[in-house]
């Protein structure tokens, strides 16, 4: 417990700080569930009015620092992302979370996953 007036008076503000936040951010998840629900009903136009929002939304949250801006961007990119593939008839299943890059580029061949096996397979001098 903080013992000094200051840092009680830090404590309070912190504790109605993280409220605001936590409130913030919760209605930014809402506002992107509504994204998904409209995008997997196949309600397009309701879903470009609710990516909107999520949009304004999470540029607001951003801007005061209640989350990250990368992370802001990330949301949009992903949003429209599904929606765009919804639109050309693609599926609206979302990638298995379980499923790194770093895994599926040693499965593909790539180029790190193929240097290891260069140095294995050479003969030491």
């Amino acid at each position: 417990m903080p013992h000094s007036a200051s840092a009680k008076k830090r404590h309070k503000q912190n504790l109605r700080n993280r409220e605001r936040n936590r409130a913030a951010k919760s209605e930014l998840k809402s506002h992107v569930r509504k994204v998904l629900s409209a995008i997997d009903a196949g309600e397009m136009d309701q879903a470009r009015e609710a990516l909107r929002t999520v949009a304004s939304s999470a540029d607001k949250a951003a801007a005061k620092h209640k989350i990250h801006r990368n992370k802001a961007a990330r949301i949009k990119s992903r949003l429209s992302a599904r929606m765009l593939t919804v639109a050309k008839g693609g599926s609206t299943a979302s990638p298995a979370k379980g499923s790194s890059g770093k895994a599926s580029a040693a499965k593909s061949g790539s180029k790190t996953a193929s240097k290891s096996k260069k140095s294995a397979a050479k003969p030491k001098a």
